[in-house]
Formats: C-alpha cells, structure tokens, sequence
C-alpha cells in the first residue's frame, strides 16, 4: 500500500546525490523515496486511462445526437483522456509542485517517478510551471468540451479540436526545444525507460495524436467553407 502525505521543499547541489535524478550532482535535502513500485503506479495510470476510454467508447455509441463513425469514437476517447491528464494528473502537479519531493500522495509519488525521466518537474522550473498551469487550465477543460461538442453535435465542435489540439503541439514543442537547448541534462540520455519512454514517447504522443486532428479540423472547415461559398455563388448567380 502507498502512504499518504508530508512535504518537502528548495533543492540545491551536491556531489554526493541520495536520489535518481539527473543532473546527479543536485541535492535534494527534502527528497523522500517513492514507497509505491513503478509498476503500481504505472499500472495506475494505465488502467484510469483504460477505464476512461472504454467507458467513452460506450458513451459515444449511446448518448451521441447522431451515430458517430469509429474513427470520431476513438477520437472523444483521446480527448476523455486528455482531460483527465491535463485536469488532475498535471492539475495536481500546478498546485503542489512545491511540495512533491517529500509528498507520498499516489500523484506525487507519479511525478516523481516521471521526473527520473525529466527532473525539472521536481525542481520548480518557471517554463514547465507556466506550460503546466496552462495546460490544466485550459485544455483541460476544453477537451471535455470537444467531447461534449461532438456528442450533441455542436456547430463549434471542430473549431474546439482544431484549438485544442494546436494549443497542445504548441506546448510539446516548446517542452521538447526548451529541454534540447538546456543539453538534455535533466534525465539520463539514452536511457530506455526514463528517456525514450518517459520523455520521448508519451510526450510524442501529443505530437503525432493532435497533429492527425489538426489536419482532420482542417479539413471538416474547409468543407464546410467551401459548400458556404458555393451556396454564395449559386445565390449570386441566380440574382444576375
């Protein structure tokens, strides 16, 4: 069983390090070990994210004002999960960041598992802060709002997506250059678990996922413009 929470605070350097962040010569005073195993956590996460899908899934094929094909499914699934990430994971991170190294809380003790693969998460950086606050705030309600847009098949709801997903690669982007021009010397570079599948690939995926749904809003406006100028030009047409 995990145990519930103290607080730990400021970190400054040392070369003697009791923790498995990168750079190894910082000193965290106040750090205290995770008491759950990585697979508990992960498993965690992975299974409020499956419970997640599915139960859109289901609620997408029932309650939406008109059927929706697979591909759209799939894609309120995403949003469900985005909201959950961006509201309560990161939400969590916005308002205790400060006190996450001592903290034994299960969303502590996950971002303390992530920061083996990025320590700026347990280090009070201004950008990821910022980037983080941002993310809860506003995407994170607004990708439940997609969902709940396509769901009663609201005019706006492509416009959401379109928004929502440019806001999200707007941020990877800026998440991965600002950790590239730093020399990527928050976590062990190579490393198979903390670099390529912390860093890389779940962060990847808000890249390649809402890049496919940037294009697919484009293309549903585009449609929609051009009947709207075609109706114009038939309407005109008819005048002279």
């Amino acid at each position: 069983m995990c145990t519930q929470p103290s607080a730990g605070k400021d970190m400054t350097t040392s070369a003697s390090p009791m923790h498995p962040y990168w750079p190894r010569h910082l000193r965290l005073d106040n750090f205290v070990p995770n008491d759950c195993p990585t697979w508990h956590i992960l498993a965690g996460l992975f299974s409020a994210s499956g419970v997640l899908v599915v139960t859109t899934w289901l609620l997408s094929g029932r309650a939406a004002a008109v059927p929706l094909s697979t591909w759209r499914r799939l894609c309120l699934c995403w949003f469900a999960v985005c909201g959950f990430i961006h509201l309560v994971i990161e939400g969590w991170f916005c308002l205790y960041h400060e006190e996450l190294l001592g903290d034994q809380a299960f969303l502590s003790q996950l971002w303390k598992e992530y920061a083996k693969g990025d320590s700026r998460y347990i280090l009070n950086d201004n950008f990821t802060i910022c980037m983080e606050t941002i993310t809860a705030c506003l995407w994170g309600p607004l990708s439940l709002w997609v969902v709940i847009a396509f769901l009663r098949q609201q005019p706006h709801r492509f416009v959401l997506q379109l928004v929502v997903s440019v806001g999200q690669i707007y941020g990877d982007v800026l998440y991965f250059l600002t950790e590239h021009r730093d020399g990527f010397q928050h976590g062990e570079l190579g490393h198979p678990i903390y670099f390529w599948f912390y860093f890389v690939f779940m962060n990847a995926l808000w890249l390649v996922l809402p890049g496919i749904l940037v294009l697919d809003s484009v293309k549903q406006l585009s449609h929609a413009q051009r009947m709207l100028d075609s109706k114009a030009t038939k309407a005109k047409s008819k005048q002279n």
